[in-house]
């Protein structure tokens, strides 16, 4: 799958869940609810220690999963997370050095930014598919929308603080592809089900 193959997945699915998963245990149970609530989809944050088998184990369980690597911070986390086969990478904010590994494996790069100096660093590197996060601590698509004003040919996946009460507002506006949200991923397998199976009927028709 070609990175602008990949980028159309993600703007049909319009919702990425952001998983944090603490065990591997954890991985079947949670990646079978998204799937069974109509999101094949994940984001597998790089913040324990699980992350890299996780990643691996998802691939193999779900082949027509979307599933990148979050939380990436370093090339160490990036080799090691396409490595597992990680199909995009995604950072907090913009790593020159996550950027570069992304670009040696043809692997597709979602940076973190929140300013015109960030958006700026990520475009001299060729990016222009960007993460803005922390979304509702730095202005949410109030600040979104100036950014992009200021680079029009900017397209975002805001994360941090998206909910089912704001998601169809972000979605509203057109640079943005998709949201990240980790709202869906509380709770038992059965519950991540019900709230995922409830949010893509939210964002269906958008």
């Amino acid at each position: 799958m070609t990175q602008e193959q990949l980028l159309q997945k993600i703007r049909q699915t319009k919702i990425v869940p952001v998983v944090v998963l603490n065990s591997i245990e954890e991985v079947l149970p949670k990646m079978q609810a998204l799937v069974n609530g109509g999101l094949p989809c994940a984001e597998i944050t790089f913040r324990t220690y699980c992350a890299a088998e996780a990643i691996a184990l998802t691939v193999k369980s779900f082949p027509d999963m979307l599933v990148g690597a979050g939380t990436v911070i370093n090339t160490e986390q990036c080799e090691k997370a396409i490595g597992a086969g990680a199909q995009f990478i995604v950072s907090p904010g913009f790593s020159e050095a996550v950027a570069d590994c992304c670009k040696k494996y043809g692997k597709l790069y979602l940076p973190g930014i929140v300013t015109p100096t960030e958006a700026m660093a990520a475009i001299a590197k060729g990016l222009t598919v960007l993460k803005f996060f922390p979304a509702s601590n730095f202005g949410g698509l109030k600040t979104i929308k100036a950014v992009c004003a200021a680079f029009p040919y900017l397209q975002i996946m805001p994360t941090g603080g998206i909910s089912a009460d704001n998601i169809k507002e972000y979605l509203a506006y057109d640079k943005i592809i998709a949201c990240g949200g980790s709202w869906m991923m509380s709770g038992t397998p059965e519950e991540i089900e019900t709230k995922t199976r409830a949010a893509v009927g939210l964002v269906k028709n958008l």
